[in-house]
C-alpha cells in the first residue's frame, strides 16, 4: 500500500497509472488539486555515473495528519513501514508514533533527503538507512572510511535507534546495532552507468527481504543485489529491478 499525495497533472497520472500496473494499493494517495506533483531534476556526471538532485516536493508537502489517521489500520498491520523524509517531518514523526506503538511493525527510515533529526524521533525507529552524506548530516560527523562510518552508526544507536545500516556505494553496506557490526560487500560484476534511484532500491528490497524473515545481514545482501542491478541503467523507476532480476542475479552469482 501507498499512502501519499500526487497532484491533479500529468505527472500524477504517470504515477498513478504504474502503481494500478504494479498492483499497489492506491486507496490512500490523496490528490492535491493545488499543487503539483512531487519532482526531482537530477544531473548525473558521465564518467563518474554520480548525480546531483534537486526536489521540487510539491503535493508531498501536502500529505498530513488525517491522511495517516486515516490509513492507521493498514500501516499499524503491517509488517514493514517504510518511510522518507521528502514528506513533512512532522508526519514522518506520526507515523513513526504509531509505528512504535503497534510492536509487531517494523519501521525502517530512509533519511533522504538528510536532515538533522531529533532524539525523540531516533528512539522509535527500528531501523535507519542513511547514506554517507545523510550519516554526516545526523551525527555532524565527517565520514570518509568504512571505520567512520561504524563511529557515526553507533552514535545513533546510542540515541536509540535498534539498527543502522549505512549504505556505502560501491563498499557496499554496514549492518551495526548494540550487539555486533557486519560489513556487508556489493557485487563488483556489476557496471555501473547512473547511481540515481540506487537508495530507493536498497530500501525497497531490505523492505521485501525483512518482510520475508530473512534477518538483518541477509536482508541486506538482498538489498546490495537490488541496487547493483538498479545502477547498471539510466533512471530511477524505470531501473527498478524486479524481484524475479534480483533473485537471477543472485544465482547466477552463486554458480
Amino acid at each position: 500500500c501507498f499512502v501519499g499525495c500526487v497532484g491533479e497533472d500529468y505527472f500524477g497520472e504517470i504515477a498513478r497509472n504504474n502503481f494500478i500496473k504494479e498492483k499497489i494499493n492506491i486507496d490512500y494517495l490523496k490528490v492535491s488539486k493545488t499543487q503539483h506533483t512531487g519532482m526531482a531534476f537530477i544531473l548525473v556526471d558521465d564518467k563518474t555515473a554520480e548525480n546531483m538532485i534537486v526536489v521540487a516536493p510539491g503535493s508531498n508537502m501536502e500529505i498530513d495528519i488525517p491522511l495517516v489517521e486515516n490509513a492507521r489500520d493498514i500501516i499499524v498491520s503491517a509488517d514493514i513501514v517504510l518511510l522518507q523524509l521528502e514528506i513533512p517531518v512532522e508526519i514522518v514523526e506520526h507515523v513513526i508514533k504509531l509505528v512504535y506503538k503497534s510492536n509487531n511493525t517494523i519501521s525502517i527510515l530512509n533519511p533522504a533527503p538528510g536532515k538533522k533529526l531529533e532524539k525523540k524521533v531516533l528512539e522509535k525507529v527500528s531501523l535507519i538507512t542513511p547514506n554517507r552524506s545523510e550519516l554526516e548530516l545526523i551525527t555532524n560527523r565527517s565520514v570518509n572510511t568504512v571505520e567512520e562510518a561504524e563511529k557515526a552508526a553507533k552514535e545513533i544507536i546510542s540515541a536509540g535507534v535498534k539498527n543502522v545500516i549505512v549504505t556505502l556505494g560501491k563498499e557496499g553496506a554496514l549492518v551495526v546495532n548494540s550487539k555486533e557490526t557486519t560489513h556487508v560487500p556489493t557485487f563488483e560484476e556489476v557496471k555501473i552507468v547512473d547511481t540515481t534511484g540506487a537508495g530507493d532500491a536498497f530500501n525497497g528490497g531490505l523492505a521485501i527481504a525483512l518482510s520475508e524473515g530473512k534477518n538483518l545481514v541477509e536482508a541486506t545482501y538482498f538489498a546490495n543485489a537490488a541496487a547493483s542491478l538498479n545502477v547498471t541503467k539510466i533512471g530511477t523507476a524505470p531501473a527498478m529491478p524486479y524481484r524475479e532480476e534480483v533473485e537471477e542475479f543472485l544465482k547466477n552469482l552463486s554458480q
